[in-house]
């Protein structure tokens, strides 16, 4: 399994691969591998960038990562003391170049196709989490029908795409090593003010050079990315402290200026901060 900037080993001679992650945040480098990952979050919440978007992730959220697709959690560390993940690793040869083209699992199709820009289960999900949980205590035979029936499942429900564009063509490790450091500092520091200079300098180009290489590999400017991150955390703090007016939350996550919060955060979300705290009351 390739990682970037590090490579996890893979167990030899598994075609599928089960992994729990029990780690008070999950594993926060920008990565990508090979295989299609579907993940079922037992515990936690975060910020997930999967290709060109910002999400969020909460408990009981299924999630699906195409093979190649560049992604990276950031777990919440405030909300909880430890997250906790279960995920199916495997790609479409995995089980025979032929195996998933036999005329019995043609539904799959949608399932591989869906998975290319990444996509969450909305409704209904919980027979699926009901068969991630049986995956520990399975075989390798029990987790490979277990997976079918999985796949199977999703076909079936109501999911959303993650992403709307990917980079197609895998990040060398340099490449991953300069968009995690991008990626990292806008993070930890999108409350703050930063430059096209901050920012181009921690990638160890021009701000030209910055410019064309962030729009090439993520189709967005910088600034629309870290707007997304910026009204993404505003959006957090506006349901989880109701009692925070919004222009201080706007403050606080990196806007000088209120009505240009309400005005972008009305382009992300849809809808007024205001009106958007009335929908979680």
């Amino acid at each position: 399994m390739k990682v970037l900037p590090f490579k996890i080993p893979k167990p030899k001679d598994e075609a599928l691969v089960y992994q729990e992650d029990r780690e008070k945040v999950f594993y926060d480098q920008l990565h990508q591998h090979a295989e299609i990952q579907i993940s079922y979050i037992e515990k936690g919440e975060g910020t997930l960038i999967v290709g060109d978007s910002i999400n969020e992730y909460k408990t009981n959220d299924i999630l699906v990562i195409g093979s190649y697709v560049p992604h990276v959690f950031r777990s919440d560390t405030h909300t909880t003391n430890k997250s906790v993940m279960r995920t199916l690793f495997f790609n479409r040869g995995s089980f025979g170049k032929d195996f998933f083209d036999l005329p019995d699992l043609a539904a799959s199709n949608l399932f591989f196709q869906q998975s290319v820009y990444g996509m969450k289960v909305v409704t209904p999900k919980e027979n699926i989490i009901a068969l991630f949980k049986q995956l520990r205590q399975q075989n390798k035979m029990e987790r490979i029908a277990s997976l079918l029936m999985i796949i199977s499942q999703i076909t079936k429900s109501h999911t959303q795409p993650l992403s709307s564009f990917v980079y197609n063509k895998a990040f060398s490790d340099d490449e991953g090593k300069r968009m995690n450091k991008v990626f990292d500092h806008v993070m930890e520091h999108y409350h703050e003010h930063i430059t096209l200079q901050d920012i181009s300098e921690k990638a160890h180009m021009s701000k030209n050079a910055f410019c064309k290489y962030f729009k090439k590999r993520t189709n967005k400017t910088f600034f629309q990315f870290l707007i997304e991150i910026r009204i993404e955390n505003a959006s957090k703090r506006i349901i989880s402290q109701p009692e925070l007016p919004i222009s201080l939350v706007s403050e606080q996550c990196g806007f000088g200026n209120l009505a240009n919060f309400n005005r972008k955060f009305k382009e992300l979300k849809g809808c007024t901060p205001t009106q958007y705290r009335t929908q979680f009351p």
